[in-house]
């Protein structure tokens, strides 16, 4: 049985990183906009939220990796056969 192609950690990375960095900053705001006192109560739910959307894009992206590593294991498929143009 041959292997099947593998998605790339790298490549998940680089697919990634501009988003990830994103959600650090909105990480960050969303912590430093509560209020003293309310830090857990007030930002819980936003980072919550913010994460399970990173969590979702993250495992499609995975996937569509994958997918694509297939697609280019695949050999290409055989051109249909020349057909004569029909008399006219």
């Amino acid at each position: 049985m041959d292997p099947q192609p593998q998605a790339s950690a790298a490549d998940l990375i680089a697919r990634l990183r501009e988003r990830f960095e994103r959600l650090c900053h909105d990480v960050t705001a969303a912590v430093n906009q509560a209020p003293a006192g309310r830090v857990l109560t007030d930002s819980e739910e936003p980072v919550r939220d913010l994460l399970a959307d990173f969590r979702t894009h993250t495992y499609q992206a995975a996937v569509q990796l994958r997918l694509d590593a297939a697609q280019a294991a695949s050999p290409p498929s055989d051109p249909p056969p020349h057909r004569p143009a029909p008399p006219r």
